[in-house]
């Protein structure tokens, strides 16, 4: 599921901004960036996000703006000049241009790692958790218009059931039409017990009435399962299979032209459902 976060943190001699973003992924796929200083504190900051994400394909990043005129970098004096006593005897240069040669060149600055504060520390977790709670009210109101938009399909597939059950007769009866028509043709005279069997065992080929009611059911169990607390995109994904076998049946059994339009028209439907279904948790 999408998703992104942001929060900012001033300090007396730095700005630290966090950002956190998520697309859909079947797990959690957890990518961090931040300065090599804290590196020591990714494996925690990684258990506080993965604990308030559970999946999705997360980019983490940790940023730093020093605001003072600290600075962690200082010249290394004795480097540089022996540097320059060395490129005296390569190259004939005044001092400045020798200086700007060995400045260059490797170990000519040094850093100074700075020790993290845990003070800061803490002040940078709960800025984290800041960016989560941002991030998490968005994949919220993301999961809320994907509700409405399962419910919205739910509910025109139940109103397609509707029709196909409203046309059912219609269907059964131009089933017995065809079959008497065709033995008319055949201008053979019929036993009317045997016919009566035969079309009997037609019509109960044909009968879709165990569909129609696990189909509803179905349905049914959808809506109710979205409307519960719990995590349930991948038990969602099993009811639309079974919602897509008792479609697909009753487009094999139907027969019928008019009922094999609104079975066209339910998989349409349902097709859009599977598609959201890979952003649900």
């Amino acid at each position: 599921m999408t998703g992104f976060g942001k929060s900012t943190l001033q300090l007396p001699t730095k700005k630290i901004s966090i950002e956190i973003k998520s697309l859909n992924s079947k797990s959690l796929d957890l990518n961090a960036r931040m300065p090599n200083q804290y590196r020591e504190k990714e494996l925690d900051m990684r258990k506080l996000i993965a604990s308030s994400l559970m999946r999705g394909k997360v980019d983490f990043s940790l940023y730093i703006e020093t605001t003072s005129d600290d600075t962690t970098s200082a010249i290394n004096s004795e480097v540089v000049k022996s540097y320059m006593q060395q490129l005296k005897q390569v190259v004939a240069s005044d001092d400045t241009e020798l200086l700007k040669m060995a400045i260059k060149m490797p170990d000519a600055l040094k850093t100074v790692r700075e020790e993290i504060d845990e003070t800061e520390y803490d002040s940078i977790l709960n800025t984290l958790k800041e960016a989560l709670v941002e991030i998490n009210r968005f994949r919220t109101d993301e999961g809320k218009a994907l509700e409405d938009d399962f419910n919205l399909r739910i509910s025109n597939i139940k109103n397609l059931l509707e029709e196909v059950i409203k046309i059912d007769p219609d269907r059964i009866n131009q089933v017995k039409e065809r079959l008497r028509k065709g033995i008319e043709e055949l201008k053979e005279s019929v036993d009317e017990n045997r016919f009566e069997q035969e079309l009997v065992y037609y019509i109960e080929k044909y009968d879709i009435t165990e569909e129609k009611t696990r189909l509803d059911n179905h349905l049914s169990y959808f809506t109710e399962t979205i409307n519960s607390a719990d995590s349930n995109g991948k038990k969602l994904g099993f009811i639309s299979q079974e919602i897509g076998r008792e479609i697909n049946t009753i487009g094999s059994k139907s027969n019928y032209a008019p009922m094999q339009q609104l079975v066209v028209q339910m998989k349409d439907e349902l097709e859009k459902i599977k598609e959201q279904l890979l952003n649900v948790l």
